[in-house]
């Protein structure tokens, strides 16, 4: 079963081969995704890497995190899935900023 991983911290040089070479350092990659700003194409620092197994991810995890790579200490753990990621706000209130209180309007 494959594994995904998410890795942080990275240089805005860092290119999806660059990645796909060190992890595959721990084992077969399986998939790389380097995640970019929509409108300017500019790397946003993180990307997800999915290993064949979760024992290659481990290995991953174990050899790569915290290491340098490109003049950066990378951050390397487990994915979440999508619905772990929540904002904690109320539903219909999810993306945005909500003042209650205390403070006054700006109005």
């Amino acid at each position: 079963m494959e594994a995904k991983l998410y890795v942080g911290n990275l240089s805005y040089r860092t290119t999806e081969d660059d990645l796909r070479t060190l992890f595959s350092q721990a084992g077969t990659v399986t998939s790389v995704a380097l995640i970019k700003d929509r409108e300017t194409g500019r790397s946003k620092g993180f990307a997800f890497v999915e290993m064949e197994n979760q024992a290659d991810a481990q290995k991953a995890i174990d050899m790569l995190n915290g290491t340098e790579f490109q003049e950066r200490s990378l951050k390397v753990n487990t994915a979440r899935a999508r619905e772990e990621r929540g904002t904690g706000a109320p539903e219909g209130r999810r993306g945005g900023y909500h003042r209650s209180g205390g403070r006054g309007n700006r109005s």
